[in-house]
């Protein structure tokens, strides 16, 4: 445990120094959130962001008016993710679920010197971990040591049970990073109420096995999550072209979701440095930040 919190460490402030030398930026947007507490309106004014306007009062035919937000003392960042079976692909070391640990691990330590509180949630087709929202580093850590030695009652995926758990759990507006490899279906009207209720990030965690098998003929696979064995042919053309048209048909569905919504997404390889996606996210959300007017 002690090499892999140093190991996150270190990405940590790797990650900070590229944002402080590279984009004259911060951590703190990225756990920020948008102005995030309803203070009053006032009339429109030119360069007013047109997602701020009030169409209630609008309506009453007096003008224009925008709604205008007061900055929250103290932020609730919460960390989602899914620990099922299906993140048990790749490289041992380096499946999306050790990967998806470490990006929460990473961010859990940079949010508890940014933000106020940070909570975490890990679920299957069940509510499998909560840590209630708090703050400093040995919370991170806490968050860390619960995250790394918990072990799943389940192995299933029901993402659309997770995001409606998730949304009766955290009351106040917060500051949600979701991670998951998205492998599920029939999620997308609550994943939409949790972009409505809160400031929602996507990270999409995916392994080059969910598009590109090497070709090694009729083969077993064993599936985690039904703890079955089928037998596919791994040469076959159609079975290969019907694997990647399914992975890029999910995610151009998340892509599309992300774009009508508002809603920071960011896709992360096993086979990859996860730090560079990291650092492009807080930059994406340096330049989107909505000024709190």
């Amino acid at each position: 445990m002690r090499q892999l919190l140093n190991k996150l460490r270190r990405y940590e402030i790797q990650i900070r120094k590229a944002i402080n030398s590279q984009m004259h930026g911060n951590f703190h947007s990225i756990f920020k959130g948008t102005g995030i507490e309803f203070d009053d309106v006032r009339s429109y004014q030119y360069g007013d962001d047109i997602r701020t306007i009030d169409w209630n009062v609008t309506a009453k035919g007096h003008g224009t008016y925008v709604k205008t937000f007061k900055e929250e003392k103290e932020q609730t960042v919460f960390f989602i993710l899914d620990i099922s079976a299906s993140q048990e692909i790749g490289v041992p070391g380096k499946q999306k679920i050790d990967i998806g640990k470490e990006i929460c691990g990473v961010l859990a330590l940079a949010a508890v010197k940014e933000s106020g509180h940070v909570g975490l949630i890990g679920f299957t087709d069940r509510k499998e971990l909560y840590v209630k929202p708090a703050k400093g580093n040995k919370h991170a850590y806490q968050i860390i040591r619960k995250l790394f030695n918990y072990q799943p009652v389940s192995l299933k995926t029901n993402l659309n049970k997770a995001l409606a758990f998730s949304l009766n759990l955290i009351k106040r507006r917060s500051v949600v990073i979701l991670v998951s490899d998205f492998i599920d279906s029939d999620y997308f009207d609550s994943l939409r109420a949790m972009a409505k209720k809160h400031d929602l990030v996507i990270i999409h965690l995916s392994d080059q096995r969910e598009t590109r098998l090497p070709k090694l003929g009729i083969i077993p696979l064993y599936d985690n999550e039904s703890q079955k064995t089928v037998w596919v042919n791994t040469s076959s053309r159609f079975f290969r072209n019907r694997l990647g048209k399914s992975f890029h048909r999910n995610q151009d569905q998340l892509l599309e979701f992300c774009k009508r919504n508002q809603v920071n997404y960011l896709n992360i390889n096993t086979q990859e440095d996860y730090v560079p996606g990291l650092v492009r996210l807080f930059k994406l959300r340096n330049k989107m930040k909505p000024k709190s007017a």
